[in-house]
C-alpha cells in the first residue's frame, strides 16, 4: 500500500467539501448482473464503491443478497476522485445517489458531519466486540457514535522466508521458533550470526520512505485524536517513548544502509519473492503476491508472518492500519433496507471475500486462506486507526517527511518537537511551543556487524 496515494485521496476529498468545482464522478453499473425488467417490483439499493478488486465480489454477493432476502442490491464502481463530493451532489439532487457506499475510516468524520453517514442501526447486533477486534469499532466510532460498519482493512506485518529460517534453525541446533523474531533486537542478533547462501543480499530490508512501514516505532506512543481518532483534545507526539522509538529506528541506518531515495516498496517486494530477504515488512497485498509467485514457479520456498517486532523488551511498537467501511447515506430514504444489507455484508457476506479479492475482512473468524493471514490479522487487532481529525489530514505527509530526516542522520528530538509544534498550532490556531526539551538516549554500544552481505 502506498500512503502517498491515500494522502492525496483524502487531501483531494478535504478541497471538494470545502468548495472547489465539483467532477462528476466516473461510474459505471455492473455490466449484466440483474434483468432489469425482471426486479421492477423488487426494492433495490445502490451501492457505492472504488475499489476495483471489488468488482466481481460485489456483484456475487449482491445475487447472493436478493436470492436470500429479495431486495435487489446494485453496485456502482466509482471514481475515487472527489469521492465524497460526488456522494453529496448525488444526494443533495436526488439522482442515481447511493443508499450505502464504502469508504475508509479516517474520512468518516467528513462524512458524518456532512450528514453522508448516518448512525448505523445495526438491526441484526452484528458490530460488536464479539464480532470485531476493538480496533475495527474504533475505527467507525466518531463522537461516541458507530456510524458505519466495519468490511475490511489493510495493516503491516513481518514477513519472513521460512525456507530460510529452517535452514538456520538445523544449523544452529534450534527450533524454528526461537528464530521468529519478537524484537528488532532479535532481528539484529539473527544477522549477526546468520550464514547467509549467496541468495541473500540482506537479512531486514523495508521500504524506509513510506510512513505506513515506519510508523511502527513511534505508533504505540503517539497520539493523535485518541482510541477513535476523532478526540482534538487528545494530541500526544512529543514524549520521550517516541523519541526513544525514532532513535531505535534511526540507528537501524547503520546495520541495514537502505537509501530512502530510491526505496520503493514494489523494489522491496520482488527481493523478497527473489529470495534475496530474510524479512522484510508488508502490507497484506504481500499474500496475493506470493500465492501469485508461487503458482508461476517463480518463488518456492515456504514463508509466514508475524505481528510486527517491538523494538526490544522496553520500547512496544504499534503498526497503523486502514479500515474500509460501509456507510449509509444518512440523505438516503432507504435506511433500514441499507442498515441491513450492510450488517449482512459484513459478516455473513464475507465469506468469499478474500478468494476473490485478495481482501482481509475485519470480522473475526472470516474464512481466509492463506495462512500467511495470521501475522496481519494479529497486526491489526492491536494496530492505530488512521485517524479522522479533518484538522490532522496532512499529519501523515508531515509524519513521512518527519521520518525521512531521522532515518538521514537529523536529530531525533528537534524534528519531533518540530512536528509536535506544527500540528497543535493546526489544530488550537495559534502559535503553540513544546515547553520542555526531550534529549534523545546515547546510542548503546553493541557488536552487532553491518548485516549488508557482499
Amino acid at each position: 500500500m502506498n500512503l502517498r496515494k491515500r494522502i492525496l485521496a483524502a487531501a483531494g476529498i478535504l478541497a471538494a467539501l470545502g468548495g472547489v468545482a465539483f467532477f462528476a464522478a466516473q461510474s459505471r453499473m455492473m455490466p449484466g448482473v440483474i434483468p432489469e425488467n425482471a426486479l421492477l417490483v423488487r426494492p433495490t439499493l445502490t451501492l457505492w464503491y472504488t475499489d476495483e478488486a471489488l468488482e466481481d465480489y460485489l456483484a456475487s454477493v449482491a445475487l447472493d443478497y436478493m436470492e436470500e432476502y429479495d431486495v435487489r442490491v446494485v453496485p456502482v464502481l466509482t471514481s475515487g476522485l472527489e469521492y465524497l463530493e460526488a456522494v453529496n451532489e448525488a444526494s443533495l439532487r436526488e439522482e442515481n445517489a447511493p443508499d450505502l457506499y464504502l469508504v475508509t475510516n479516517d474520512s468518516l468524520e467528513r462524512a458524518y458531519l456532512a450528514g453522508l453517514a448516518a448512525p448505523i442501526g445495526d438491526p441484526a447486533g452484528a458490530v460488536t466486540q464479539e464480532r470485531f477486534p476493538q480496533t475495527a469499532l474504533d475505527a467507525v466510532t466518531c463522537q461516541g457514535r458507530l456510524v458505519a460498519y466495519p468490511f475490511y482493512f489493510e495493516t503491516s506485518a513481518l514477513v519472513y522466508n521460512r525456507t530460510y529460517l529452517e535452514q538456520a534453525a538445523s544449523e544452529s541446533g534450534v527450533s524454528l521458533q526461537d528464530l521468529i523474531p519478537e524484537t528488532i533486537d532479535d532481528i539484529l542478533s539473527f544477522a549477526d550470526s546468520y550464514n547467509a547462501s549467496e541468495a541473500v543480499e540482506a537479512v531486514f530490508k523495508w521500504d524506509v520512505s513510506d510512513i505506513f512501514y515506519n510508523y511502527f516505532f513511534a505508533g504505540n506512543y503517539i497520539d493523535v485524536g485518541g482510541p477513535c481518532g476523532d478526540d482534538a483534545s487528545s494530541i500526544d507526539i512529543y514524549n520521550p517513548e517516541a523519541v526513544k522509538g525514532l532513535k531505535a529506528y534511526q540507528d537501524l541506518n547503520q546495520f541495514f544502509s537502505i537509501d530512502a531515495e530510491e526505496s520503493s516498496y514494489d523494489a522491496v517486494v520482488a527481493d523478497f519473492l527473489e529470495g534475496r530477504l530474510v524479512f522484510t515488512v508488508a502490507t497484506t497485498d504481500m499474500l496475493s503476491r506470493i500465492a501469485r509467485a508461487a503458482s508461476e514457479g517463480t518463488f518456492s520456498c515456504e514463508y509466514g508472518t508475524v505481528a510486527l517486532p517491538d523494538v526490544d523488551e522496553e520500547i512496544l511498537t504499534r503498526g497503523l492500519s486502514v479500515t474500509n467501511a460501509v456507510a449509509v447515506n444518512g440523505y438516503g430514504e432507504k435506511q433500514e433496507l441499507a442498515n441491513e444489507f450492510a450488517a449482512w455484508l459484513v459478516t455473513d457476506g464475507t465469506d468469499t471475500m478474500y478468494g476473490r479479492t485478495g481482501r482481509l475482512p475485519a470480522v473475526n473468524g472470516a474464512r481466509i486462506e492463506a495462512e500467511g493471514a495470521k501475522g496481519f490479522l494479529e497486526e491489526y487487532a492491536k494496530s492505530v486507526p488512521m485517524p479522522k481529525l479533518m484538522r490532522t489530514a496532512n499529519f501523515w505527509v508531515q509524519m513521512e517527511i518527519a521520518c525521512q530526516k531521522i532515518w538521514t542522520g537529523e536529530n531525533v528530538s528537534d524534528i519531533l518537537k518540530s512536528l509536535s509544534e506544527q500540528l497543535m498550532t493546526q489544530v488550537t490556531g495559534t502559535e503553540y511551543v513544546e515547553e520542555e526539551y526531550i534529549e534523545v538516549p546515547e546510542e548503546e554500544e553493541t557488536e552487532y556487524i553491518d548485516e549488508g552481505m557482499d
